[in-house]
């Protein structure tokens, strides 16, 4: 292990293996960083400015960098690099830290990190050394992430929680990151929300930002990193599968099937069968009238709902892992052992599978950080869900998966996505709601606007800045999808569906 501890923008002191070598102190922190990643190819490159040295807890790295495509980073709540206004430009989970678990994001620190040098390597001649660290370590996970790289703020890597202070992001900085590592408009969003909602004016870092290059493209490529983890997260590899089903019988029949020829067999399949009818029967009698070679648990409702079927068959699991899947999709005989194979490699907790129809053509081809949760295509180590449900509150609405997986990741588990094996969606036609659920806000004279599941979901996982830039974004988006052209008139209706919209979320929060 490679250890660099660093100063007021200078290293200070070099050591491999608890050994102090020789090092050039004329070297920027980021330049020095890629030169030991040549000089020592096959070690973990650590960095720690040196105020945080009697802090840095060594012996934990193995066991938390238990691969080489992984960054790790740590700084104190109130010590991000960029503050609060990047959400303004992002509305997704990584803006928004949670700095008591291990939580996914881009955003790195110079206090303390650690990074393989097959890496820096791979990228040594892509990136820039820049001369502030904080910035080439933020530029370097924002440009690796979605090529693979999984990116964590990571409290274990300090004995104990230590308050350094460190240069924060000039205006300037903020701006021209913004146009450097994400598409052009976002630099006058960026603009256009100060100036909206702080008051501000920063015309000259606008403009000066537009004289750099775009690196959101550069073609980084890290298939090259071989990885196995270390960690040990798979033991019995059993698994149970849970399917909520209204009205699919012949769908459901199918994904049986499709179970029944697993390499590697469920131990059970827990199917909530719902039908609102009272009185109404269940459709499903090949469950008992065929045999199968795995338990099924089948229960039967007269209560429509994904989240309240999903939380019913949770309460029934028996194994070490859960497929929360739908009654609409195929897979291949060999899925769960592939899934399996994935998930020993990369160590994760859980994982969301790539999920299409056969129309459609895959957007990713790279295992990596997953902005959401797939309620109907993920696979979750049942342990981690002890405390976890799928919110009612989002009954009937949108954001229930995505509340899921933020729940998962305040917990300390990160969901990645795996691109094979796939997933066939086949989005059949029938089956849903036979009654159409009566919502809260639906006789409003003022129709909300978003939706306030939606909203709810905006209340409780993001920062300030990040639901602002979203209302932003969506008073620009719905203008040409409504009748109102007046911009004046627009606006003022807009106003009135954003408030109904925050209103009908707080109620919502109060009753979950």
């Amino acid at each position: 292990m490679v250890v660099i501890y660093h100063y007021n923008s200078k290293v200070r002191q070099v050591t491999v293996d608890n050994q102090s070598i020789p090092f050039d102190s004329q070297r920027t922190i980021a330049d020095s960083l890629h030169a030991l990643a040549q000089q020592f190819p096959d070690k973990n490159m650590v960095w720690c400015n040196i105020l945080a040295q009697e802090e840095l807890n060594l012996e934990i790295i193995p066991f938390l960098f238990h691969h080489n495509k992984m960054m790790l980073s740590y700084s104190s709540a109130t010590c991000n690099f960029f503050d609060s206004k990047i959400g303004y430009v992002e509305e997704s989970l990584f803006i928004n830290i949670n700095k008591k678990v291990t939580f996914p994001t881009w955003q790195m620190s110079s206090l303390v990190g650690v990074i393989s040098a097959s890496f820096l390597n791979i990228v040594d001649e892509e990136v820039s050394k820049e001369a502030n660290f904080d910035y080439y370590l933020n530029a370097i996970a924002k440009l690796a992430m979605p090529k693979g790289l999984l990116c964590y703020s990571e409290p274990k890597l300090l004995k104990s929680e230590i308050s350094v202070t460190s240069k924060k992001a000039s205006i300037f900085s903020l701006f021209r990151f913004v146009k450097q590592y994400y598409k052009t408009r976002w630099v006058f969003l960026l603009f256009f929300n100060l100036m909206i909602y702080e008051r501000k004016f920063p015309i000259f870092p606008m403009l000066f930002s537009l004289f750099y290059k775009n690196k959101k493209g550069l073609n980084i490529n890290l298939e090259p990193i071989k990885i196995q983890s270390s960690a040990q997260v798979i033991n019995q590899m059993t698994i149970d599968i849970i399917i909520p089903t209204i009205g699919r019988a012949h769908y459901l029949y199918d994904i049986l099937c499709d179970l029944s020829k697993q390499t590697v067999l469920p131990h059970q399949i827990i199917i909530v069968e719902q039908n609102p009818e009272i009185g109404s029967e269940s459709g499903l009698n090949y469950i008992y009238d065929e045999k199968w070679p795995f338990k099924i648990q089948h229960l039967f409702i007269h209560q429509a709902g994904a989240c309240k079927a999903r939380n019913l068959a949770l309460k029934g699991v028996e194994s070490e892992w859960v497929f929360l899947a739908d009654d609409d999709i195929r897979i291949s005989d060999n899925f769960i052992e592939k899934v399996f194979y994935g998930i020993r490699k990369l160590g994760a907790n859980a994982v969301s599978v790539s999920c299409l129809q056969k129309i459609e053509r895959p957007t990713f081809n790279v295992r990596f950080q997953w902005g959401s949760f797939g309620s109907g295509c993920s696979i979750v180590k049942a342990e981690v869900l002890k405390n976890i449900r799928f919110n009612m509150a989002f009954e009937f609405g949108y954001g229930e998966d995505s509340d899921f997986g933020m729940q998962l990741r305040n917990q300390g588990h990160d969901v990645l996505y795996l691109p094979y094996p796939e997933i066939i969606h086949l989005k059949a036609p029938i089956g849903g709601f036979r009654t159409k659920p009566k919502l809260l806000w639906q006789e409003e004279a003022i129709q909300p606007k978003p939706s306030p599941t939606v909203m709810l979901y905006q209340i409780i996982h993001n920062s300030k800045e990040q639901i602002l830039g979203y209302k932003t974004v969506l008073f620009f988006k719905y203008y040409k999808h409504q009748n109102i052209k007046n911009p004046y008139r627009y606006f003022i209706c807009f106003q009135k569906q954003w408030q109904r919209s925050v209103y009908w979320a707080h109620q919502l929060k109060l009753k979950s």
